[in-house]
């Protein structure tokens, strides 16, 4: 307990780096999974087999790699960015499909006969899209997109392994100078990540349980 004590400035740091890493990510994953999710459904076919191959790719390969190509590739092909927005760009990344694919999921959901009126009384796709089938849609996948957020902020754990002091980083630097307190660093590391988590899964709950009420 006192290692905890001693260094909860340093948590706290972590814990930090953590949240941005999170809310930066999963700002820039719902927009561009909203984006590629609008592309699988358009009627162009070189957006739908773009969409398509995007979220084929990045849904089959593990977040290391996206992330090493980050860290390593990126700067080699002389993109000059600190570490942490390399960070920040793999994990919009590689979660960007997984929401894509659950705002599709809801896009399917939505009864046919409401684009086709659309189109009826003059809608163009982009608009059917915007003011129709989208709002209801994402109303439907909200409980599975907090999970593919949750997800998310076990992910960012990763970017420990590429130079960023987030909340795993930040316990190994502690473990190597209080290696007696190896357990209880652990434990701490894992409240902090509960600390976004179970809320997270609490509000996915009771929205999951509201919209099936709605249906």
């Amino acid at each position: 307990m006192d290692a905890i004590i001693e260094n909860l400035p340093t948590f706290l740091g972590g814990f930090w780096t953590t949240l941005q890493l999170l809310l930066l990510s999963g700002a820039g994953a719902l927009v561009l999974g909203t984006l590629i999710a609008a592309m699988r459904i358009s009627p162009v076919s070189a957006l739908r087999g773009f969409a398509t191959v995007y979220t084929e790719i990045l849904r089959n390969i593990p977040l290391t790699l996206v992330l090493f190509f980050c860290a390593f590739l990126l700067p080699y092909l002389g993109v000059g960015l600190p570490y942490f927005a390399f960070a920040v760009i793999g994990l919009t990344a590689y979660t960007s499909p997984f929401i894509a694919e659950a705002i599709r999921s809801g896009i399917n959901g939505v009864a046919l006969g409401q684009a086709e009126a659309a189109r009826a009384v003059g809608l163009t796709f982009g608009q059917t899209l915007r003011l129709i089938i989208l709002p209801q849609g994402i109303r439907m996948v909200i409980p599975p997109l907090l999970n593919v957020i949750i997800a998310l902020t076990k992910n960012t754990s990763v970017a420990g392994a590429f130079f960023v002091v987030e909340l795993i980083a930040t316990s190994r630097q502690i473990i190597n100078v209080r290696g007696d307190s190896t357990i209880a660093i652990l434990l701490a590391v894992a409240v902090f990540y509960l600390i976004i988590t179970v809320p997270l899964g609490q509000v996915a709950a009771r929205l999951e349980r509201k919209v099936a009420v709605f249906r």
